[in-house]
Order: C-alpha cells, then sequence, then structure tokens
C-alpha cells in the first residue's frame, strides 16, 4: 500500500472512511462499552473478471463480542492473475498490509485491549485446501493469528458481499 491520502475503505452503508476515520470509529465503537471484549477481524476475498483481473474486497470486522459489530471495506482491482493460487496468495497479503495499517492506527489511540485475526477464505474443502498449511504460515510468521473457512467469516462473508 502507498500513501494513507490514496487508501478509502466504505462503511456497512457506503460512506468513505480514510484510515484514521476508521480507527476513530472503531474507538467510538470499542469506548461505548469499554466492559466487553472486542475481537478485529480482517479478509479478503476476490473474484476473477476479463480472464485475468480481479477484484479485491477487503473487510475490516470490529466485533464487540456478544453485542453486535461494525465494519468497513475496501475495493481494489488488479491484473495479470493467471492461477488460483496466485489470487489466494494477493488475498492473503492484502489482508496482512491491512492488518499492519489497522494496527498502525490503532497504536496511536488509547484503544481498550482487542484480539485480531485474520481470515482466510480458503477451507478443506476447496480447490484451495492444499494451500492451507502455506497461508497459515504465512500468517503466523508476520505475528497474527489465522483462522480458515468455515469461521473465516471476514473473507467468506464480509468481504465476500461485495466483492
Amino acid at each position: 500500500m502507498t500513501g494513507m491520502e490514496e487508501i478509502k475503505f466504505k462503511n456497512a452503508i457506503g460512506m468513505d472512511y480514510t484510515p484514521e476515520e476508521v480507527g476513530a470509529a472503531t474507538l467510538a465503537f470499542m469506548k461505548a462499552d469499554p466492559d466487553r471484549k472486542y475481537s478485529i477481524t480482517i479478509g479478503t476475498d476476490s473474484e476473477l473478471y476479463n480472464r485475468t483481473s480481479a477484484d479485491f474486497v477487503t473487510a475490516i470486522v470490529v466485533h464487540r463480542i456478544g453485542n453486535g459489530a461494525i465494519y468497513f471495506w475496501r475495493r481494489i482491482k488488479l491484473d495479470n492473475f493467471h492461477t488460483i493460487r496466485d489470487r489466494i496468495l494477493r488475498e492473503v497479503m492484502i489482508s496482512l498490509d491491512t492488518a499492519k495499517l489497522a494496527i498502525s492506527q490503532l497504536r496511536k489511540l488509547d484503544t481498550p485491549e482487542f484480539s485480531l485475526e485474520i481470515h482466510v477464505d480458503v477451507g478443506e474443502n476447496g480447490e484451495t485446501k492444499s494451500m492451507i498449511q502455506e497461508l497459515v504460515g504465512m500468517i503466523r510468521a508476520n505475528d497474527f493469528k489465522a483462522i480458515t473457512k468455515p469461521d473465516s467469516y471476514a473473507a467468506s462473508s464480509v468481504a465476500d458481499r461485495h466483492v
């Protein structure tokens, strides 16, 4: 990712947010009920079009455990994807970049404690099942917890809704 002025997220109803505004909205959501536990999950889903171009949607879900969530999403269009492996690897790289951006924004704020997970749109039943170990290893090597299908809702449900 390049300069933050180029990065825009949308909320669930389509309003634009900068990374700083995502951080502020996340903080406000957490501070509204500081006694709850919070989980931030990040996941990316993609869809191929024009044979080698792909539409990538990344979701940041801020879950107030037991009491709702808010989310933000972002779309990126990229080219030169000739295999599903290329596309899935890029999904994970985009999620990792987004997680690092989110952490850098939240460290500037006085946020309550939270857990952070990267959700990957792969599972034991699809054509990408052979990639699970590699992708989970990439995520763990970056000090994040990896979640795969069927529990990877940030990628498989939230981001998928906007692809």
